[in-house]
């Protein structure tokens, strides 16, 4: 293969490089389509400070094949190469693991549809019933674990590398769930494209629909109304406590503990039932839009606050008491551990990141909405990096939510009646280039988002902390055996289908 030197992506590489050993944090790799002026992609690595998140571009030749790999000198940037190379086609030169990632393949070898319309990659037959070996020895062999398996879990597939018992190596595959999401943005109105945004991660609907809203604004020039920010501060922490209940209760079955299971399946359905009454969807769903929110919540201030505190003081309860409870914590400690220097080096986010040290937390980084405080507050973080350390984490930030949502309430409830008639500005019809981000219960979303003067979406990259930190999940089994399996898997807390769009 004859590939065209491509001096944008060193010059790329050095910069990103030269961030990154000052301090910065790579936060993503993404790409769009040519602009048709004899350009064929547009790289955009993205590198996160405290107050700021940096696009660095690199354009590839209409006739490049490939380029000079990042990832040996970015080894987080491993991911997002594999998810170009299935994308677009592109091959990072020098890459360690090319395996096939986001884009699944049809029975016959030819791609599925892409982003952008660019050349397509050459046909790919793998053989499935071959498994790719990291680990040689007598006795080893490979369990192929998924991708259907039991319960209500993800389709994903895990190669389990193992001599019996002991996890040696393992390979994720979650292409399974790809769904083609990038593309169906293509073509869309910023109003429209605010309702697929929702629906890219179902279990971080209003983050997403967040840092997609965020991007047209920034796109447009626009804040949204005072009003609108609260309401957003408080659909995305009654998010958030979902999702950290919803991490609980499945760590909580993976010990056997079924009234715990019960107890705290009970309070998630109590936020959820919240949720539903404060705007109709038990996700929050239709309450973002670019320039504001929809509606104020339908619940006065009263009775919102009194079910905050009656799901707070219950939740603490029973968090207490699971807390308390020796053979759980037992199977969470020094179970999973991500090293923190890694985690560091990777740039973890969310939870898994805050578990292992890394206390970036974009609400208070890189603050929007109405997430400004006079003072800065405490993130709760955890040095161990096991299982136990992302839990606590969750626990705390479950009742610092609340606490934020009760302040939401107390302001929207003392706003200016003539104030709270203003919940969404009116928005222009934007175009050109815009960046979001916001805080999911999984940690930071990112949307690098390209409209065209028609006010249609030309392409839309969103980057969700799940995919982020789905590449950290092999790196936690360091003599963990399969039964620690379900404990690991849980703790990460992710998203697959957000993961792989």
């Amino acid at each position: 293969m004859t590939v065209i030197p491509v001096a944008g992506v060193d010059t790329l590489r050095d910069d990103l490089v030269a961030r990154l050993a000052r301090g910065e944090r790579f936060a993503g790799l993404l790409a769009s389509a040519g602009d048709g002026a004899g350009q064929r992609l547009r790289l955009t690595a993205l590198s996160a400070r405290p107050g700021a998140l940096d696009p660095l571009d690199a354009y590839l030749p209409a006739d490049a094949a490939g380029y000079p790999a990042l990832t040996p000198d970015v080894p987080a940037a491993a991911w997002y190469e594999r998810a170009l190379h299935d994308l677009f086609g592109v091959t990072p030169l020098g890459h360690p693991d090319l395996d096939p990632l986001v884009l699944p393949r049809r029975d016959d070898g030819t791609a599925l549809p892409r982003p952008g319309s660019g050349a397509r990659p050459g046909p790919l037959e793998p053989d499935e019933r071959a498994s790719a070996r990291r680990v040689t020895g007598a006795g080893l062999f490979t369990i192929p674990h998924g991708p259907v398996r039991s319960g209500v879990l993800e389709s994903i597939e895990y190669l389990v590398e193992t001599p019996g018992e002991d996890v040696l190596h393992l390979r994720v595959r979650p292409f399974a769930k790809h769904r083609g999401v990038q593309n169906r943005f293509e073509g869309m109105t910023a109003a429209d494209g605010v309702l697929l945004a929702e629906r890219v991660e179902g279990i971080a609907s209003v983050a997403h629909a967040l840092a997609f809203s965020h991007a047209v604004e920034s796109m447009a020039g626009v804040v949204p109304p005072r009003p609108a920010a609260m309401v957003r501060v408080l659909h995305a922490e009654l998010e958030r406590v979902a999702n950290h209940l919803d991490v609980t209760m499945k760590l909580a079955d993976a010990a056997g503990l079924a009234v715990a299971v019960a107890r705290f399946g009970w309070h998630k359905e109590g936020v959820l039932r919240l949720v539903g009454d404060l705007c109709g969807s038990r996700f929050g769903r239709g309450v973002v839009v670019p320039g504001g929110v929809r509606g104020l919540p339908r619940l006065g201030g009263g009775d919102l606050l009194r079910r905050l505190d009656r799901l707070d003081a219950a939740i603490a309860v029973d968090a207490r008491a699971l807390m308390d409870t020796a053979s759980f914590l037992d199977r969470l400690r020094g179970t999973g551990v991500l090293d923190p220097a890694l985690a560091l080096r990777h740039g973890a986010l969310g939870p898994v990141g805050r578990g292992s040290g890394c206390a970036e937390d974009v609400r208070w980084s890189r603050p929007y909405d109405h997430y400004p405080r006079p003072e800065r507050p405490t993130v709760p973080v955890g040095e161990t990096g096991d299982a136990l350390a992302r839990l606590r984490v969750r626990l705390e930030e479950v009742a610092d939510s609340f606490d934020l949502a009760r302040r939401a309430t107390d302001l929207l409830d003392a706003a200016d009646p003539d104030d709270r008639t203003g919940l969404a500005v009116r928005m222009p019809t934007p175009a050109g280039r815009g960046l979001g981000w916001a805080e999911a219960p999984q940690g930071e979303v990112v949307y690098l988002l390209d409209v065209g003067a028609d006010g249609r979406i030309t392409r839309c990259a969103p980057r969700s902390a799940s995919f982020h930190n789905l590449a950290l999940f092999p790196a936690t089994f360091n003599g963990d055996v399969l039964t620690d399996f379900p404990f690991i898997e849980a703790s990460f807390g992710l998203s697959v289908a957000g993961a792989v769009m």
